[in-house]
């Protein structure tokens, strides 16, 4: 397979000159999406709104230049995003709504409307077979994705207690998965408790939808009820403690193949193109209801044909950054336990594991990982 080719701008502007959103704009049509014939055609733009209380998402300025070129191409465009499998802001059509306001995302801030893919509980989905999946046969998709005629992926690249980061590939796979398509994706490892370390705070309890965590108010410890986990590893992102270990070491790995697998069964056959934005490069994901200070600098905009490619890129440009002082990144390196992992990822979230995922991707027929860097 030849080199896919991503297209990149950094961040610098020129005073009273082109703005971000408007420089935007211009990466994405260097990079080809004027290709796609949008003329009259659905075109879903899958990216995520934010947990209430989160504030390094994407800024809706951003996600409106996206939606202003396809307009100008003829499509149709909506925002669009699945629901969650725990508590939070976004568990059903209505809550999630209400939350992509709150966060600035409404018609009259990006221009278009925004359908939350899988419906009011999250039970709208579409059972599409995976080509060559070797983990998922036929992925559980919100309908309202794979009813549009074009997929475009707008991500926030940024760190994440399970998956190393959240790119493209985990955007529209674990995002694109409905509740039961989540589900399916986190089932493979179950954690326990380590009571030593536990320090009854109970910051874990509120995460888990599925009663999951119990408490035991003698000992004021955490444990987790094995038969109601679902493996989504929530609780291990809320715990400040290192207190809650998964038994499965490859559970993270088998996520990272579930995910491949779905974003597959998305973009298989239809027209797809993909945009990154390296910023605010929070250490966890962007359902969390808090976002700690960013590892890493803002680094740029990436655009793509290949959703392997461009999370390819974008890890490789993190990996060439420094960390940032007193994030949970350098913070982790000052310890006196600390390893070097040689990876920002690894070293803020050393439970982690990326690798696989773009392993499997290429391994599918994805996409490729060698790819042409093209600088605006």
């Amino acid at each position: 397979m030849e080199k896919a080719k991503v297209y990149f701008a950094d961040f610098h502007t020129i005073a009273f000159g082109e703005g971000l959103p408007d420089k935007l704009k211009r990466l994405i049509k260097k990079a080809g999406i004027g290709q796609i014939d949008m003329a009259g055609k659905f075109v879903a733009i899958k990216m995520h709104f934010g947990e209430l209380g989160n504030v390094s998402y994407l800024r809706p300025n951003y996600v409106r230049a996206v939606v202003d070129v396809v307009k100008e191409l003829g499509g149709e465009p909506f925002l669009t995003d699945c629901n969650t499998m725990y508590p939070g802001s976004r568990k059903n059509a209505i809550e999630h709504l209400r939350c992509a306001w709150a966060n600035g995302f409404t018609p009259l801030t990006v221009g278009c409307p925004i359908l939350i893919a899988d419906g009011l509980k999250g039970l709208d989905e579409v059972h599409v077979p995976v080509e060559g999946g070797e983990y998922v046969k036929e992925a559980k998709i919100g309908q309202a994705i794979m009813d549009a005629d074009v997929i475009i992926s707008l991500t926030h690249f940024k760190g994440h207690e399970m998956a190393g980061f959240g790119g493209a590939i985990k955007n529209l796979g674990m995002g694109g998965g409905s509740r039961a398509g989540k589900i399916e994706q986190h089932i493979s490892g179950k954690p326990h408790v380590d009571e030593s370390l536990c320090r009854g705070c109970k910051r874990c309890f509120k995460e888990c939808a599925n009663h999951g965590l119990e408490f035991d108010s003698e000992k004021k410890k955490m444990h987790v009820n094995q038969e109601n986990c679902v493996g989504c590893g929530r609780c291990l992102g809320a715990c400040n403690f290192d207190a809650i270990i998964f038994d499965n070491f490859h559970a993270n790995k088998l996520l990272n193949c579930r995910m491949a697998e779905y974003t597959k069964a998305i973009v298989y056959g239809r027209p797809n193109f993909h945009i990154s934005l390296i910023v605010d490069v929070s250490p966890n994901c962007d359902c969390h209801c808090e976002n700690d200070l960013p590892i890493l600098p803002n680094l740029g905009m990436f655009a793509s044909f290949d959703p392997l490619a461009i999370d390819q890129a974008c890890v490789d440009a993190c990996m060439k950054a420094t960390p940032l002082p007193n994030s949970q990144l350098s913070k982790n390196m000052a310890r006196k336990d600390f390893v070097d992992h040689e990876d920002p990822f690894t070293n803020s979230n050393p439970n982690s594991e990326w690798a696989t995922c773009l392993e499997h991707a290429e391994k599918i027929g994805l996409g490729t990982r060698e790819y042409e860097l093209i600088k605006l």
